[in-house]
């Protein structure tokens, strides 16, 4: 194999391709792109690269967009995806899934086209400062000097072989938690030139290196040797992408697993579905001396409150976003300032304030006792109490009693089932329900993600949700990402699932906008609508503010025609209003079909 590209006659497109091959070396497996002008060597390098073989491009038709499709692919593979851009505010739309990538510790690398140097500063038409535009969300930032003539030189090469590694490292969280990384790339016309197939090599398999794009974790803490307490006390605390090393701490701790709905970790014996409602009990929030988290816990107030409270000892558990979870207020390595203006490092803890310790890992040593198992017995058989039987179906043993009546009784209960509306827990349910290992799970930041998360059983599924800011935008982009990476790496496809509101749905209307030359992917949007913002109405301000002063300025009510807007956009249609419709819908084969759900509550 060559060394470099032959030279195509534009040292954009000699830079650009060899760029995009050594990104290739380095594990990057997927370029999303949304098309310009100035990133045009890029992009059509890509498109090279992968008829060659080695690399996967998906072309999405805004950056907006494109940004939250590379997150899910990341989220999903593990190790970055490159997203292009041109230049202008085509980079400014990419700041939303920047900085979901970097508060959830997701890789990717930002390849944004930029004007060279004596066009900078001078007015020229699409140009801005884009070295550093987002800020602290991207710690790895290159500005990358306008190719000359000597484009494809082995010089050049070796630099820009270098700066992939680097950027592809700083991504994958190498010497650092895993984030974006910016390569900023000037290029000055001709901005490309045509690529015969025979000037551009494909990467073979075993040059490149997933391992080394593979998302890590910095090991800069140490870990924490744990045993079960002397006297039962200790719970585990998983918040979203704790993984399923909660579930194995809390089993060998002999400790109650409250775990959220997107942790990873919502399986296993130790499992409390009804953690929020124990948490304010003082028989059990008021009973735990030791708080083991993982994960960033969003979904509830208990939790922060618990590990505020004097007396309670917090272990957390050093993950891969940006900021430790410290509600406590004890990590010396908070990058805002507290509300006094105090330096951070040097404010001291009060009396009333828990101890916080921050570690990188957790290993249990020692074996639990009986307490300890009735220490979990009881928090599992409360939650299960607070639960219920939930909504019991008809009674299934008189569909068979030889008592006729018992048996017409059978069957109009299960007519009167089916016919129900559907509310936001019967939704919730019923998604859960039909989801399994082979498939995924996305919900958005609405208020159904909360519903489920205080109500669905354990089950060992992958579920995700943009969690890192819990910004309702992007949601519909981030589960065709995670689709595509699925279906690229398993050979039996399963369904991704959204579950989400339906502002959740209008803000990310863009991520049903399709190219004909794309591949589509399997995914159900499931989409609770009640026409508004029902999560603001548990606001306290509801209770003292007008009716009509909420409604328009917090629930921003809206009715919008769902069906006509996505068979518009080429997506497929199902309306289920009942309990029976759910359920046939939710099993209908069909690929890239959105589901609305009018709720009744």
């Amino acid at each position: 194999m060559a060394d470099g590209p032959a030279g195509s006659g534009s040292p954009a497109t000699d830079a650009a391709l060899t760029l995009l091959q050594e990104l290739v070396r380095a594990g990057v497996t997927d370029v999303v792109v949304s098309p310009g002008s100035r990133s045009q060597a890029l992009a059509l390098a890509a498109v090279a690269i992968e008829r060659a073989g080695g690399l996967t491009v998906h072309v999405r038709l805004d950056e907006r967009t494109a940004g939250f499709f590379a997150l899910g692919l990341a989220v999903e593979s593990g190790r970055p995806a490159a997203v292009v851009t041109t230049s202008g505010t085509a980079v400014a739309n990419l700041h939303p899934a920047v900085l979901e990538a970097h508060h959830s510790g997701v890789p990717m690398i930002v390849l944004s086209a930029d004007r060279p140097d004596e066009l900078r500063g001078i007015g020229s038409n699409q140009t801005t400062v884009q070295p550093g535009m987002f800020g602290d969300a991207v710690a790895f930032v290159r500005d990358v000097e306008a190719p000359s003539a000597h484009g494809a030189d082995a010089s050049v090469r070796a630099a820009l072989r270098d700066l992939a590694r680097q950027a592809v490292a700083a991504a994958a969280g190498h010497t650092g938690q895993p984030g974006p990384a910016q390569l900023n790339v000037a290029f000055r016309e001709p901005l490309s030139a045509g690529l015969d197939a025979e000037n551009v090599q494909g990467v073979p398999d075993d040059e490149v290196d997933t391992a080394f794009a593979t998302r890590r974790v910095h090991g800069g803490l140490p870990a924490a040797e744990l045993s079960p307490d002397d006297e039962p006390g200790t719970v585990v605390i998983a918040g979203h992408d704790a993984g399923a090393d909660a579930e194995r701490i809390a089993w060998e701790l002999g400790a109650p697993l409250l775990a959220e709905v997107s942790s990873g970790a919502r399986f296993g014996r130790n499992l409390v579905v009804a953690y929020r409602d124990l948490l304010r009990d003082p028989d059990f929030g008021g009973a735990v001396r030791r708080a083991v988290v993982l994960g960033h816990p969003t979904l509830s107030r208990e939790v922060p409150a618990l590990l505020q409270r004097q007396g309670v000892e917090t272990i957390v558990v050093r993950g891969p976003a940006a900021d430790p979870f410290d509600p406590a207020r004890a990590s010396p390595h908070r990058r805002f300032p507290d509300a006094a203006g105090a330096s951070p490092g040097n404010r001291r803890r009060g009396p009333s304030e828990s101890s916080t310790t921050f570690v990188s890992d957790v290993r249990v040593t020692g074996r639990t006792r009986s307490e300890h198992r009735a220490w979990v017995g009881r928090w599992v058989g409360a939650s299960r109490q607070l639960l219920g039987d939930g909504d019991a179906g008809p009674d299934l043993g008189a569909k068979r009693s030889p008592d006729r009546a018992e048996r017409n009784k059978f069957l109009r209960d299960e007519v009167a089932l089916r016919r129900r509306p559907v509310d936001r827990a019967m939704l919730a349910d019923a998604v859960w329900g039909v989801t399994w290992p082979h498939d995924r799970l996305v919900f958005g930041a609405s208020q159904i993600i909360r519903v489920a998360d205080g109500r669905v059983l354990g089950k060992k599924i992958r579920v995700h949700a943009n969690r890192g800011l819990a910004g309702i935008d992007g949601t519909v982009s981030t589960a065709l990402g995670i689709a595509a990476a699925l279906e690229q790496s398993s050979a039996s496809v399963g369904t991704t699932r959204v579950l989400l509101g339906d502002l959740t749905l209008l803000h990310d209307l863009g991520a049903f906008v399709t190219g004909t030359e794309e591949r589509t992917h399997r995914v159900q949007v499931v989409v609770g609508n009640d026409h508004g913002g029902a999560i603001f109405r548990g606001l306290e301000v509801a209770r003292t503010t007008p009716p009509e002063d909420m409604r328009r300025m917090m629930s921003t009510p809206q009715h919008v025609d769902v069906e006509r807007v996505v068979t518009g956009l080429g997506w497929e249609y199902r309306r289920a209003e009942t309990w029976g419709d759910l359920e046939r819908v939710l099993t209908d084969p069909a690929e890239r079909v959105v589901i609305e759900v009018p709720l009744a509550d």
